[in-house]
C-alpha cells in the first residue's frame, strides 16, 4: 500500500554491502566524520540519528548516555544491532519520520546524514524534528547539494537539463533529491530552527582522485576546505548546524515514546508491545526493536 508522503524503504536491501563495504568510499566516510565532529556536541543526554541505517556512524556517539537509531528499515536496524552488540545505550526504532513516535522536547541532539535526499516533504519532517528536539538543542543536517561544481559544469556544457541555480529541489531518480542550500535554510527557518555554521564536504568525490591519491591526503585537504562552506556551498555534500526552536518545554522526566497516530505518551514496561491509552493501537517490541511502522493487527 502506498503511503503519502511516499517513503523510501530499504527493507531487505543489501545497502551496506552494495554501497559501503569494499566500494571505495573510505574518503567519503572519513570526511563526513570530520564534519560531524565539528558540528555535533561531543557529549550529551539523548541523541537520535534519523535514517541511521546499519549504524555506520554509531561509534561517533560515545559521549551520549542514550542513543536512538531511527530508520524505516527493520532489516538495516537488525544489522546495526548485530554490529553494536549488547550496548544498552542504543535503542533501535523503526518508524515513519513524518510521524515520529516520541514525546515533545526529548532529544538534545539530532543528527541526519545521507537521508534527507530521500525526503519528499522536508518541511513536514523539519516540523517533526522541531517538535521532538529539546528547546535550544542541536540539529546536525547533511544533504545532497544541488548547486555543486559538477552540476554547474554539466549544466554549462548542456549535459543536464535542470539548472543548479534554481532553488527548487530536483528529483534525479525516484525518491532521490538534490537540494539547493538556500531552499533548505528557508525550510528550516520556517520550522523554527536557527541555522548556523555550514561546511562543504566531499570536494574530491572523483573516482580518479580516490584511486591515485592516498585517502588520508584527500581527507586532510577536504578537512581544510570544509570551512569554505561559510562562504559558499559548491561541494556535493553540505553539513549544517542548527538550533532547535527555543520555545516549548523539555520532555517530562520518564516520558519517551508517544503514539505516532495520536501523540499520547506510551508506557514502556518491558513487554512485547506498547499500548496506546488514547487511540487503542498497539506497537510491537521484539528482540530490542521498537516497531512503529505499522500497528499490531487486532
Amino acid at each position: 500500500m502506498m503511503t503519502f508522503p511516499p517513503i523510501c524503504d530499504y527493507e531487505g536491501s543489501n545497502y551496506r554491502q552494495r554501497f559501503w563495504e569494499g566500494q571505495g568510499r573510505e574518503y567519503e566516510d572519513l570526511s563526513e566524520r570530520v564534519a560531524l565532529r565539528r558540528l555535533m556536541p561531543g557529549s550529551g543526554s539523548v541523541l537520535i540519528e534519523i535514517g541511521a541505517g546499519f549504524g555506520r556512524l554509531a561509534s561517533e556517539y560515545r559521549g551520549y548516555k542514550k542513543v536512538v537509531l531511527f530508520d524505516y528499515s527493520r532489516s538495516l536496524l537488525r544489522e546495526a544491532q548485530a554490529r553494536l552488540g549488547n550496548d544498552p545505550r542504543f535503542i533501535y526504532v523503526a518508524g515513519n519520520w513524518y510521524d515520529m513516535p516520541f514525546v515533545d522536547g526529548l532529544f538534545d541532539t539530532l543528527v541526519q546524514i545521507r537521508s534527507l535526499h530521500h525526503t519528499a516533504e522536508p518541511a513536514t519532517l523539519f516540523d517533526q524534528l522541531a517538535r521532538i528536539g529539546r528547546p535550544g538543542g542541536n540539529y546536525v543536517l547533511e544533504f545532497a547539494n544541488k548547486k555543486n561544481l559538477k552540476a554547474i559544469l554539466r549544466y554549462a556544457l548542456r549535459r543536464q537539463s535542470w539548472s543548479p541555480f534554481e532553488t527548487d529541489p530536483v528529483e534525479f531518480t525516484h525518491l532521490h533529491y538534490d537540494f539547493h542550500p538556500a531552499w533548505v535554510r528557508e525550510r528550516l527557518r520556517n520550522a523554527g530552527f536557527t541555522t548556523g555554521q555550514s561546511l562543504s564536504v566531499s570536494y574530491f568525490r572523483v573516482p580518479f582522485l580516490k584511486r591515485y591519491v592516498p585517502t588520508p591526503w584527500l581527507v586532510g585537504i577536504d578537512s581544510l576546505m570544509q570551512h569554505t562552506g561559510q562562504l559558499w556551498q559548491l561541494s556535493p555534500s553540505v553539513f549544517m548546524h542548527n538550533h532547535v526552536p527555543s520555545n516549548g518545554r523539555p520532555a517530562p522526566a520518564g516520558q519517551f515514546f508517544a503514539c505516532p497516530k495520536c501523540a499520547t505518551p506510551l508506557e514502556d514496561e518491558g513487554h512485547s508491545s506498547l499500548s496506546c491509552g488514547g487511540c487503542g493501537l498497539k506497537w510491537a517490541v521484539e528482540d530490542g526493536l521498537y516497531d512503529f511502522k505499522t500497528p499490531i493487527p487486532v
